[in-house]
This record gives structure tokens, C-alpha cells and sequence, in this order.
């Protein structure tokens, strides 16, 4: 069957939407039935299934046997009258670029939250970048049929920890085993869900001992809806009815204000509400048009440029995603403005090339649906484009670039290199197809050690690139240990005055620097920053720049452990110089040095990544488990108990974190489960400083002798 095309389906019809949330919420779960209610699938699966077939979503390998999404997958289907174009992304930290680069090409989401857990680290980080991203969200609590179940805590916590103005849009008909079915609140109708799979919906009146709570509920809702439409409030304080058909419009508007999040409830697995979401995707998202997407014009100094979602305006697109398929790159696409046919020229605004496209198809997870031709608001994947991740193609009438992603450091690196060295070929082609796919992973060469160096976004990130390259290049490899991203700062003001003279055969080498290095404040935005405040021509123009250039090479290698020096202010003062003898290179090297003289005054000190960790097991378990905290230097920021699960949020050296997972099966019982993301640098303790010091300088001392 041919995948339909937008002008079929008409822009105000189509949804671009992703799911998102803390890991083993049940997106994924989500998504399969989804699947099987529009009819793209025939026969459920789930995520660790005994089939060992797992979730069509879940397609790579790796996938089906940690039961866990790694890469964001593509698909779309169509419910009544709605083409709904979806993104099922990674709940696992280590892949949050995953979620990042979805939600940037994203008009709409679903925020799953777990009726149990309710909001936790990974859903407030998701949050984070709906809100950068400016994403309208429908919130889905799942899980309804689990012991413990009570979305009125999530929605509490939906406006406590996120600050959402949430409310609840239907109401869970029973709790745990006893949940039976959903009632609307804007229709104020109950819905059963028969059938072997719940595909046989069945509404009702609602229970005559709930209809009080759900009349209570409803007016909470109308109530907050009078904040966003006149009618509405007028109606609401002369206590008339507002139907159905006046809520909803005003709910959609209140979304897409991002001023409102509706919360929905159900049982993913069980089958339970899924349908009722779908018809709230079509009611409350937004479509491609009611999106402001914007593009900078080259032509214009990089002005901001309203991108329109029409068919007739010029091409453009936005390549945010890359796979390497067993057919060749696979390059997703978002069509922001005009449209695009198999066999079109297009340009890349990045590269200036100009590349035809072959194949144009519309992803449902692995499978490739042929399309001649794709127009704004799609989202299409094109074969044989050569291209990087973040990429803008436009038609070559206009010269325009989308904004990048937001990408975070990476706080882990591991020395890697292949088994045999008769497969070098494929160790480097496997490296350069991961950096040109994934933004997070990056490798470099350690030109001291000569070792190949990946890092990433944590020990999971890695691991798994690790295995990629085993299973799909068959190429074995050796791990060094995890190697920590320390950095170096300064705590102090430290002065230098430095003169660089060297007299060889011939013309010699001078130059003289004189100033100081500072702390940049907290919140500063750039890691190192160079201020000339030389005054009177001390030192020529023209060797300025080589001044600039001393210090970042600098800041690169600190020398305390050899580590890169941030959060810098290098100022330059005055100096002097030699009509002859002076050169760029000269003030470079005398910048270099002088930096070095500084660095020593000013208080140096060693900084290393902490974690945001938190960690979840049942309450018997609270002791040890606090206890394992304490033990690698973490701080308790927080603790509480909910229904025999206790939850504690510290802050812990990514240092003392190698191995934790496995310490924490054994103290639990395997019963424990901890999620862990970057969240700043700060000093060293002083003993474990002396000590990294300590260890450099003898390391330093081997290898010059």
C-alpha cells in the first residue's frame, strides 16, 4: 500500500508528534498500540516479549535484548481522518540527543508519565527540552493497572516540579487491578475496552457513584479554561453548562499557548485508553501550520526568516537525523516550507553542494515505504544524500539555515582499538559512521598515548557503540578503562610578566607580555575569554592575535593533571617588542609561558563532572542504599517514600560512579534501579587533588626519562 502524501491528507490534518519520557514509563508500549488501533500492525508485541520478536519500534538487535529503545524510530499511521507522523525516542539519558533531535524537528508530544513514579529525572530533563524547543504537549499517565497507581500525584507533581498548568482531561474508572475503563470529562461520557485487545470500545453513562468526582473534575477543568476564553468564564461563574463542543476548541488553544497541559490516564498495556489519546492528539496538538518555525537568510546577515508551511513557497528541509541502513545513509528529513519529488536537485546550505535525490520513502520503524513526492509539514527519509546530522537543504532560490541542536559535552571517555589489526578498516569505518550519526559521540586521537579515544554521554552510550561495532562490522575491540572529563580552573587573580628571548644564528626572537588571569563569573557562557587592554602601542596590532593564540593553546592542558583549563579571563596589558627580533610566534610562545607563570599564582584547582542520580528501590532497601551513596562522596539532596518504593535524588562524582549498577543489584536484590545525568563541575576535594597531582607528575616523570 502506498503511504499517503500530505496533499491527500491536507496540512491541518496532519499531527508531527513524539513520545517521550523517563525510562520504562511504557513509550515504547505506547507506541506498538498506537500501531495496532490505526491498523499499522496486526498483531501486538511488547517490548521483552516471549516471542523474542520485541516491539516494532524496537528494531535493532540490541534493543529487543536490554528491552530498552536506543535510537528514536519513525513511523506513521492514520487515525479517522488524522495522518499522524511519530517519533518514539530513548528514555535513557545516555541518548538524550535522540530525544533532543526529535523534538526539534517536532510540532507536538505526548509526555508519558508512570502512574507509580510519577515525574522523574528523565521526564523533567524531556521537559526541559519541550520547553526549549517550545513543543505544545498532551501528558498520558500510564501504567493505571499497576499496584501503587495514583495520577493525581503526577498531576501534583506536573505542577510542582515542572510548573505545569495541568489538568486532568479524563479520569481513570477504578485503580490497580480494579481499573476498569476511562471517563471523558469534556464529553462526560465512560468508555470500556473489550475485546482481546481493547479494540472494541465501548461507551456508556458514567458510574452513578463516580458521577459526582467527574462533575467536580470537569469544573476544576472549565474553571482553569476561563482563564483562556471569555465565553467559557462567563459561563462558568452564571453556572451555566459548557458542551463539549465550546470546551474543546478552547482547550486546544490553551495547549498550543504551551500555558496548559492535559492530562490524560490509561494502561498501555492493558489496552486501556490508548484510543481515547489518539482522538486527543487529533483535538488538542498542533498542525504543521500553527507552528512558528523560523530560519536565518544568509543573503541578510543571517536575519530571521518565518519558514511557512506551504507547498508553493521555496524548498526548505532540515536533515536531523542519519542511519546507515543495509542500503546505504539514510537521511530523515523535516519539510518546513515548499515541497520536494524523487529526482529533485536540492542544495546543502552547509556544504554548497548540490545532490539528487534517488529515493524518497516514508519510515515505518526498519520498513521503507516508496513516495514519489513530500511537501511541508512531512517527514521523510532520502536515500544517497551525503550530509551531516543538523544539515539545511533548500531548492538554491533562497539561502537559508535552521538553527542547530543544543548539544551537551561528554563527560566519559574509554580508550578503544580493535582486537586485530587486520580490521583497522573496519574499526574507522564504523567510528566515522557513529561521530556522523550521533552529535554525543566523539572520538578523538591522544597524540601522548597514541590510543583512539571515544567519548559520550555516559558508560551505557558507550558500551552499546562499543557492541554496535562488534556485531554490525564484525570488528572485536579492547576497552580501556573509563577515563573521567576533568577540567582545571582558577580561584584567584594571578599576575605575569614574561619576556621570550631567544638569540640564535641570524635574527632572533622577542617579545614581552605583561598582565593577568582572572576567574570568569559563574554564569559566564564562553569557557575562556581574551581582553587586550594594551594602550600606547606597547606591543604592535599585528602580534595581538598571536598573544590570542599563545593562551588557547594554553588553556588546553593545565598543569596540574593535564587537563583542560576553563572558566578563564586572560587579560593582556602592555609588553614590549623588537623592531627586528619580534614575530607572531614570539608573542605566542611569551603568551604561552607568561600563562603558565599566572596559572601557578592563581590558585588552581581540579574540577570533576557531578551527576544529578537517582535512584529507586523498595524501602527495606533505604539503608543500604544511602549508605552506598554515602560512600561515593554523594550528597542527598532529597528522599521520600511512595507506596513502598523510597526515591533519593543526590549529586555524586561521576568518578565514584564506575560499577554502581552492579553494587546496587547485589544490595537490592536486583530490585534497585538508578538514572544518572551530567549536571556540573565543581572542585575536587583537596586530598583527592593532592593525589591526582601526585599521580600526573610521576606518570609525567616515566615518560621523560
Amino acid at each position: 500500500m502506498a503511504a499517503p502524501t500530505t496533499s491527500q491528507a491536507g496540512l491541518e490534518k496532519v499531527r508531527n508528534i513524539g513520545i517521550s519520557a523517563h525510562i520504562d514509563s511504557g513509550k515504547t508500549t505506547l507506541t506498538e498500540r498506537i500501531l495496532f488501533y490505526t491498523k499499522k500492525i496486526h498483531k501486538i508485541e511488547e517490548v521483552k516479549g516471549k516471542s523474542g520478536v520485541g516491539a516494532t519500534m524496537d528494531f535493532m538487535d540490541l534493543e529487543r535484548e536490554k528491552g530498552i529503545t536506543i535510537q528514536s524510530a519513525a513511523t506513521y499511521a492514520v487515525w479517522k481522518d488524522i495522518q499522524i507522523n511519530i517519533i518514539d525516542t530513548p528514555g535513557h539519558v545516555d541518548f538524550t540527543v535522540e530525544v533532543e533531535r526529535s523534538l526539534r524537528v517536532l510540532d507536538g508530544a505526548i509526555l508519558v508519565l508512570c502512574s507509580v513514579s510519577g515525574v522523574q529525572s528523565q521526564s523533567i530533563t524531556v521537559d526541559r527540552q519541550m520547553k526549549r524547543y517550545k513543543v505544545p504537549r498532551i501528558c498520558f499517565v500510564n501504567k493505571m493497572d499497576r499496584a501503587g497507581a495514583n495520577p493525581w500525584r503526577g498531576i501534583q507533581q506536573l505542577r510542582e516540579k515542572l510548573g505545569h498548568n495541568a489538568h486532568a482531561i479524563t479520569m481513570p474508572i477504578g485503580y490497580e487491578d480494579k481499573f476498569a475503563g476511562i471517563i471523558d470529562l469534556v464529553g462526560m461520557r465512560a468508555y470500556y475496552f473489550d475485546g482481546d485487545n481493547g479494540e472494541k470500545i465501548r461507551e456508556e453513562d458514567i458510574p452513578s457513584e463516580l458521577f459526582d468526582e467527574a462533575k467536580k473534575r470537569r469544573d476544576d477543568l472549565v474553571a482553569a479554561m476561563g482563564d483562556f476564553d471569555d465565553v467559557v468564564a462567563e459561563k462558568y461563574l452564571d453556572g451555566k453548562e459548557v458542551t463539549a463542543q465550546e470546551l474543546r476548541p478552547v482547550i486546544r488553544k490553551a495547549t498550543l499557548s504551551l500555558k496548559f497541559t492535559p492530562v490524560m490516564m490509561g494502561s498501555a498495556f492493558k489496552n486501556k485508553g490508548v484510543q481515547l489519546l489518539l482522538d486527543a492528539v487529533g483535538y488538542y496538538l498542533p498542525n504543521p501550520m500553527e507552528v512558528l518555525n523560523e530560519a536565518h537568510d544568509q543573503d541578510k546577515a543571517e536575519a530571521k526568516v518565518e519558514l511557512i508551511s506551504d507547498p508553493a513557497k521555496p524548498f526548505v528541509g532540515l536533515a536531523f537525523k542519519l542511519e546507515d541502513g543495509k542500503y546505504g545513509q539514510l537521511t530523515y528529513m523535516r519539510i518546513y516550507q515548499g515541497k520536494v519529488a524523487k529526482g529533485d536537485v536540492i542544495y546543502n546550505q552547509t556544504t554548497q553542494r548540490k545532490v539528487k535525490i534517488p529515493r524518497l520513502v516514508r519510515m515505518h520503524a526498519d520498513e521503507m515505504n516508496d513516495i514519489e513526492t513530500a511537501q511541508a509539514g512531512d517527514i521523510v527519509a532520502l536515500f544517497g544524500v551525503e550530509c551531516s546530522s543538523g544539515d539545511t537543504f533548500t531548492d538554491d532560490t533562497v539561502h537559508y539555515t535552521m538553527t542547530s541542536m543544543h548539544i551537551a559535552n561528554a563527560v566519559i571517555s574509554l580508550a578503544i582499538a580493535p582486537k586485530e589489526k587486520a580490521n583497522a578498516g573496519n574499526f574507522s569505518k564504523a567510528l566515522n559512521r557513529f561521530t556522523k550519526e550521533d552529535p554525543t559521540l566523539r572520538v578523538h586521537r591522544d597524540e601522548e598515548s597514541a590510543q583512539t579515544i571515544i567519548s559520550g554521554m555516559g558508560e551505557l552510550h558507550l558500551e552499546i557503540y562499543c557492541e554496535r561495532i562488534k556485531r554490525e562490522y564484525a570488528c572485536e575491540v579492547v576497552v580501556g578503562k573509563p577515563q573521567v572529563a576533568f577540567r582545571e580552573t582558577i580561584t584567584q587573580k594571578g599576575t605575569y610578566n614574561y619576556t621570550h628571548k631567544k638569540q640564535t644564528g641570524g635574527s632572533g626572537q622577542y617579545g614581552k607580555v605583561v598582565g593577568y588571569i582572572e576567574p570568569l563569573p559563574a554564569d559566564a557562557v564562553e569557557q575562556f575569554e581574551f581582553v587586550n587592554d594594551v594602550t600606547g602601542g606597547s606591543i604592535p596590532r599585528e602580534y595581538i592575535p598571536g598573544c590570542e593564540k599563545g593562551f588557547l593553546e594554553a588553556v588546553k592542558m593545565g598543569s596540574l593533571i593535564g587537563h583542560q583549563i576553563v572558566g578563564v579571563r586572560a587579560v593582556l596589558v602592555e609588553g614590549s617588542y623588537h623592531d627586528v627580533d619580534s614575530s607572531e610566534q614570539a608573542f605566542k610562545t611569551a603568551s604561552i609561558m607568561g600563562f603558565r607563570e599566572a596559572y601557578a599564582k592563581a590558585a588552581p584547582v581540579v574540577l570533576e563532572p557531578i551527576m544529578k542520580l537517582e535512584v529507586q528501590a523498595p524501602e527495606e532497601f533505604q539503608g543500604s542504599v544511602m549508605g552506598q551513596v554515602n560512600q561515593r562522596r554523594g550528597v542527598i539532596m532529597n528522599s521520600q517514600t511512595l507506596e513502598q518504593y523510597f526515591v533519593c535524588e543526590a549529586e555524586v562524582p561521576l568518578t565514584e560512579m564506575f560499577g554502581y549498577s552492579t553494587d546496587l543489584r547485589s544490595a537490592t536484590q536486583g530490585k534497585g534501579e538508578f538514572t544518572m545525568e551530567f549536571l556540573k563541575y565543581a572542585p575536587v576535594p583537596r586530598n583527592v587533588q593532592e593525589t591526582m597531582v601526585k599521580q600526573y607528575q610521576e606518570k609525567r616523570a616515566k615518560e621523560n626519562k
